[in-house]
């Protein structure tokens, strides 16, 4: 296999490890997210395990002397001629250096939406909890309790009364 060729098989495989399958799943919320990432996975799998095996290996060397025998030396010269002058393009990958930068600014935005999601989750939790807890104790709790909880809304309905504002 050319160097390229092994490039290329090397960097698939090292991708494969790298890729967080599992954490990427714990984020889909939806069924059809999650098929769509199956698919996507299969999908990677397949054409890293052919990489791997089909494209990683090297062919088999032409054992001239055997074709010399049965064919006859002037017409196997003239293949084997042909077939040394065959020469593979070396691949030069010009689209990785373009769109790396991109990516990485991409999985930095990601980073800080992840952060920023995990903290508004947290707060909702928490404000899910009040609410429960609210909810209980509503029926028992007396005004005092309630502006003891909420000392802004104390302040907003004192200054109602003292302006002789009754919301009408």
């Amino acid at each position: 296999m050319s160097g390229a060729g092994k490039k290329v098989v090397d960097v698939a495989f090292k991708a494969g490890r790298t890729i967080d399958w599992e954490g990427m799943a714990r984020l889909l919320v939806s069924d059809e997210a999650r098929k769509e990432f199956a698919t996507l996975r299969r999908a990677f799998d397949e054409v890293n395990t052919q990489l791997q095996t089909k494209f990683s290996q090297e062919p088999e060397p032409i054992d001239w002397e055997y074709y010399r025998k049965g064919i006859g030396s002037r017409l196997v010269d003239m293949y084997k001629q042909a077939y040394d002058e065959v020469k593979i393009p070396q691949y030069v990958d010009n689209v990785t250096p373009q769109y790396k930068p991109k990516f990485d600014s991409l999985l930095v935005e990601l980073k800080e939406a992840e952060q920023t999601s995990l903290k508004e989750s947290e707060r909702l939790e928490k404000e899910i909890v009040d609410v429960q807890e609210l909810k209980k104790k509503l029926s028992t709790m007396t005004a005092d309790e309630y502006f003891a909880k909420h000392p802004e809304l104390k302040k907003k309905f004192d200054d109602e009364i003292r302006n002789d504002y009754w919301g009408y």
